[in-house]
């Protein structure tokens, strides 16, 4: 895969995240703090915010499945993405739980795969969850 097909894939995401219904999801889940796997769980079945979790987690997995079939350049997905941290790292701490009690497996795969696939994807998403945990701990305090 060539860099500039690589960008061009990578642009088509974006243009797919600026959807009407993409941005009020992927504002929703970023406001999102799941306790564990049945908080998850629980609200993907939500008829109101259940479709923009599934939508938003849905279409990060996606393109983590593109670059891990190398379909997109990982180095430059690496370089003009990030949002797939944040939804990664709700899902992250309760992925055993959430895989067991979906009888899913495969749950989340490629954003693992993707995200554990070097040291620095993986302390990207520790970084990631520090900031979210300190973001949650400001707005809790106001």
């Amino acid at each position: 895969m060539s860099k500039a097909k690589s960008a061009d894939l990578i642009l088509k995401l974006y243009d797919l995240r600026r959807e009407e219904k993409m941005r009020k999801g992927r504002d929703w889940v970023f406001m999102f703090v799941p306790k564990s796997a049945d908080d998850i769980l629980n609200t993907m079945m939500d008829p109101e915010v259940g479709p923009y979790l599934r939508m938003v987690a849905s279409y990060w997995e996606m393109a983590a499945a593109m670059v891990n079939q190398e379909a997109i350049d990982a180095e430059l997905f690496g370089e003009t993405n990030g949002e797939h941290y944040i939804v990664f790292a709700k899902i992250e701490p309760f992925l055993a739980d959430l895989r067991e009690k979906m009888q899913s497996p495969d749950a989340f795969k490629n954003l693992e795969k993707l995200i554990f696939s070097t040291p620095e994807n993986t302390a990207r998403l520790r970084k990631t969850q520090e900031w979210l945990r300190s973001f949650g701990e400001r707005a809790a305090a106001q």
